[in-house]
């Protein structure tokens, strides 16, 4: 049990969740990149991927390689805030361009409430040891809640699915990591707060 609950954790890793979140969205709605044709939105979510997966993976190996961190799993509470920065840092960036593409307002909306998520996660990090991995699906679930609410789309089996998966997602995490199911509750609460409520006041 413990090697697929490793391999789901790897897939699904919050890194990957803010790149998921645009893909979605952008193939779920068609309002979001009704502007934009499908070789511009491969170009965004490629920049969205540099941004949000690739620099942050890079800059952690970093952190690892001059011994800032421990492991690349960061097992450790206090080693999880730097490169909670570093991606928030990244993510700003990713929506500062964003901001400059003709998308509807609810991409930016999401892309604000990941950012939320990801500040309020970093400062809960000092005193508790919060699960990203159930941030990250969290924020998925809130993001086609939201699509769901704002624009009334028919999107009951994704969320579905969605749900299914965190559920399972969050047994991996309670099999692979010393999380406890407080931590793995609250993360997915969390990310589904920030997305859901920053559609719905902003998008």
């Amino acid at each position: 049990m413990r090697r697929p609950a490793l391999l789901l954790s790897f897939v699904l890793h919050p890194l990957f969740m803010p790149l998921l979140t645009l893909w979605a969205i952008l193939h779920l709605d068609p309002h979001v990149g009704y502007f934009l044709p499908p070789s511009a939105q491969l170009t965004l979510l490629g920049m969205v991927a540099i941004m949000t997966c690739a620099f942050p993976a890079i800059s952690v190996l970093l952190l690892r390689r001059v011994g800032l961190i421990t492991s690349l799993e960061l097992p450790r509470r206090e080693e999880r805030i730097v490169p909670y920065l570093m991606t928030m840092l990244y993510t700003g960036m990713a929506l500062y361009l964003m901001l400059r593409i003709p998308l509807h307002p609810i991409a930016y909306a999401l892309f604000i409430g990941i950012l939320c998520a990801m500040a309020i996660s970093a400062i809960t990090t000092i005193w508790w040891k919060i699960s990203a991995h159930m941030v990250g699906i969290g924020g998925l679930s809130g993001a086609l809640f939201a699509l769901w609410s704002v624009h009334g789309l028919d999107l009951f089996l994704p969320i579905a699915l969605v749900i299914l998966v965190g559920g399972i997602l969050g047994t991996a995490r309670l099999l692979t990591s010393d999380h406890t199911h407080a931590q793995v509750q609250g993360g997915w609460l969390l990310g589904l707060a920030c997305t859901y409520g920053s559609a719905l006041l902003i998008g």
